[in-house]
């Protein structure tokens, strides 16, 4: 049995700052072999899980750690902040037809996270918020 391979990132919360972890997702994507389409997923997946706490998280931290696993055949991401926390069963998935009409466009990220990944976690307290999204190959 091979050790767990594994990344680490600390990113602070700035615009754009997710791209980095996008960039470490394909690196980790290509070297498991996954397809360009899943990597494309995984990719879209973490964009939104890192603006979700970078918009929602309100830390004082001003950092949200993300960290990759290979698991076998699995791919596990961790992000997490050290924010407010909130209730994912509480979060409406919004009507397409109102978001169509709305200025505000935003508000599908955690039904995109589902939609994209295979499995997705949502651990949250009032100490922060960890989403545990996997991929297998």
């Amino acid at each position: 049995m091979g050790k767990t391979p594994k990344v680490e990132l600390s990113i602070p919360i700035i615009p754009d700052m997710e791209l980095a972890a996008t960039q470490t997702s394909e690196v980790v994507a290509r070297h498991m072999g996954l397809s360009q389409e899943k990597s494309d997923e995984i990719k879209m997946a973490l964009i939104e899980a890192c603006i979700n706490a970078f918009e929602h998280s309100k830390t004082e931290e001003g950092q949200v750690e993300i960290n990759f696993a290979i698991d076998d055949n699995t791919l596990v991401i961790k992000v997490t902040d050290q924010g407010v926390g909130f209730d994912s069963n509480t979060v409406q998935i919004p009507k397409i037809e109102q978001k169509i009409k709305s200025e505000h466009k935003r508000g599908w990220g955690l039904q995109l996270i589902k939609e994209l990944m295979d499995t997705v976690e949502f651990e949250s307290t009032d100490e922060g918020t960890t989403v545990t999204m996997t991929k297998k190959k």
